[in-house]
């Protein structure tokens, strides 16, 4: 793939692929905030299995996105994301049956599937209709759309809890439909990545597809910081007789949409080396602030601070997996990257739990500034192209930053 300054951004392509993802992504957090109480009420369930319950969608989703970006590669993006948008119309529906707590499990195993699919096919289709220089740009507001449709489907789930259970799954199955309807209406020109590479690409590679491993080693040491952010600021700040840490949390969330909106474009015009080892730096700035907040308004400026450096750090990581990897394996690739996110919270949840419980709450955001340090040195090292690779697949930018490295 070549540099092409001229090709213009498909853009009712873009609202297709980007209204599916939002639509879909609504329709699978819906039921976040709901099932609880639902567990509660119909099942007499502890918080272990609630916990079971809810989370456990990130076990396939882990498993299945490598797999999701390969079949993308071999079947093309559309009917990969529209497959996954179905599935997640179905586990709607299986809502509404009388479904005992293992069932319950299964149900939410397939949505983590669905998931997998919808977001994994959805991302490589966009790079693949971005002009090159806007790959990164896409990137992440990509992820904008996904993170809208979870801040809207958590919401409305827990308005329509107000009025009924049966309502929450109503909206769980409705919204996936409408994201299917969306993807579907999407044009695929005959040059579609996967559909030349068909019958050619081999499998996925699973987490250790070599394009992925360290940007996605990154990718989960970034994940750190946020773990700790999101588990115990409010704990944190409430420690320290300050309190709002909902107001860090929400400063954090806005600033992370607004950074893609507003300066989205830097890891296509500066690189995207150059603006992840930025990213985590900054992240780690951020996250030392909010360690040390002695009052409100620093704790907010720590927030602000990881936001920012958080927000291009996905993006710009998987711009580098992209430039790396043959056209025919970009989906396993970055089925492969982005499943390192999910291994990441899975890692970061309990641990940074026993640094809290065996240190102090200062310690929890200490480890996420260290591993987002960390980060930021692997993201300036993998960045370089190897010798006699003569930059094949990157990026203008990224020509220059090893030229100049």
């Amino acid at each position: 793939m070549t540099d092409d300054p001229g090709r213009a951004v498909p853009r009712p392509a873009l609202v297709g692929i980007f209204g599916g993802l939002f639509a879909g992504y609504l329709g699978l957090t819906a039921v976040i905030p709901v099932l609880p109480a639902f567990l509660r009420d119909r099942h007499a369930a502890g918080d272990l299995v609630v916990g079971l319950v809810v989370t456990v969608t990130a076990g396939t989703a882990l498993l299945v996105r490598p797999v999701a970006g390969a079949l993308a590669d071999r079947y093309g993006h559309r009917t990969v994301m529209l497959v996954g948008a179905l599935v997640a119309a179905l586990g709607g529906l299986l809502y509404f049956l009388p479904l005992a707590v293992p069932a319950l499990v299964a149900v939410r195993l397939l949505l983590g599937a669905g998931e997998a699919a919808l977001f994994t096919a959805g991302a490589v289709w966009t790079v693949a209709l971005a002009p090159h220089h806007r790959r990164g740009q896409l990137i992440g507001l990509y992820g904008v759309s996904m993170w809208g449709g979870i801040s809207a489907g958590t919401f409305l789930g827990a308005t329509l809890q107000q009025v009924s259970f049966t309502a929450v799954w109503a909206l769980a199955a409705a919204a996936p439909l409408l994201a299917a309807a969306l993807i579907a209406v999407v044009p695929v020109p005959p040059g579609e990545p996967g559909a030349a590479a068909r019958g050619k690409s081999r499998g996925g590679g699973g987490l250790l597809l070599r394009p992925a491993l360290l940007p996605g080693t990154a990718l989960a040491l970034g994940a750190a910081g946020y773990a700790g952010l999101a588990a115990f600021v409010v704990l944190h700040l409430d420690a320290r007789g300050i309190g709002s840490g909902v107001l860090v949390l929400s400063c954090f969330s806005a600033v992370y949409a607004g950074t893609r909106l507003v300066i989205g474009h830097l890891p296509d015009k500066l690189g995207p080396r150059r603006v992840a080892a930025w990213s985590a730096a900054g992240e780690a700035v951020g996250l030392t602030i909010v360690a040390l907040a002695p009052n409100l308004p620093v704790a907010v400026a720590g927030g602000v601070v990881t936001g920012v450096g958080f927000s291009l750090l996905h993006p710009s990581l998987a711009l580098m997996v992209m430039n790396r990897a043959e056209p025919t394996r970009q989906g396993a690739a970055i089925g492969a990257y982005t499943s390192f996110w999910d291994l990441g919270l899975a890692v970061w949840g309990p641990v940074t739990g026993l640094v809290a419980a065996r240190l102090d709450y200062p310690a929890v955001f200490g480890v996420g500034a260290a591993c987002a340090v960390a980060a930021a040195a692997m993201a300036t090292w993998i960045g370089r192209p190897a010798a006699g690779t003569g930059g094949t697949g990157m990026s203008g930018s990224e020509r220059t930053e090893a030229r100049a490295a």
